[in-house]
């Protein structure tokens, strides 16, 4: 089979997975070179602590907002910004792994706009879930409910190609599945918070948004992928 000497070894990834990795990497980073004293002096040992009171979202506060209507950027900033804060580097690089693999691939067929709309409307969606769901006064960290929302956007992907093969649609939930079992499992070992709540929010809310995000929706995408 000839292949073409001229294409990139690597498939390009959409210009939405690159700017919003970018950020997470170098947050994580200066958090980093601030507790190694590389940057920022001494106060910036506490640099991650810093972020997570501010920028992390509290569903305790947010409560506190809905019920006196007193709102403020700093109550719903965290909304946002949360997803980009995280709790080591570890935990950055589990998330950033979901976002390169799962945007690159949602980000081909539905393309930058729907990778921005799924990532911030899932993040959004798991953190009001938390907040409904849950008092808690510990901040929620990190892109996990950002990123599965990208899986459920890859799940809707994935699903209509079952459909369009002919196969049976409900195949596609087995990543999910599989996340959610491993999920369960490390709970019942290490223990875990209420995380997982705003997680599932943004599975639903990534899978709720993807028909939406193209004219056409549905049609329009098995029609992409059959083209592939």
């Amino acid at each position: 089979m000839s292949q073409d000497p001229d294409a990139a070894p690597i498939n390009p990834l959409p210009a939405a997975v690159v700017i919003l990795a970018l950020p997470i990497v170098l947050m994580e980073f200066a958090f980093i070179a601030g507790a190694e004293g590389f940057l920022g002096g001494p106060e910036a040992v506490g640099w991650r602590l810093s972020a997570l009171k501010s920028y992390g979202f509290i569903p305790a506060v947010f409560d506190a907002a809905s019920q006196t209507g007193r709102w403020s950027l700093a109550v719903v900033l965290p909304l946002l910004s949360y997803s980009f804060i995280h709790l080591s580097f570890m935990h950055m690089v589990m998330v950033l792994v979901f976002l390169l693999a799962l945007g690159k691939l949602v980000g081909e067929v539905m393309g930058s706009r729907a990778v921005f709309a799924i990532f911030f409307g899932s993040a959004i969606a798991g953190g009001l879930a938390l907040a409904l769901l849950t008092d808690s006064a510990y901040p929620l960290a990190g892109g996990y409910p950002a990123v599965y929302g990208l899986i459920g956007g890859y799940t809707f992907i994935l699903r209509a190609r079952l459909i369009a093969d002919g196969s049976p649609g409900r195949q596609a939930f087995t990543l999910i599945g599989v996340l959610l079992f491993i999920q369960l499992v490390f709970g019942l070992l290490f223990g875990s918070g209420p995380d997982w709540i705003a997680e599932i929010a943004g599975f639903g809310a990534g899978f709720a948004v993807s028909p939406l995000l193209l004219p056409g929706g549905f049609s329009r995408i098995l029609a992409r992928l059959r083209s592939r």
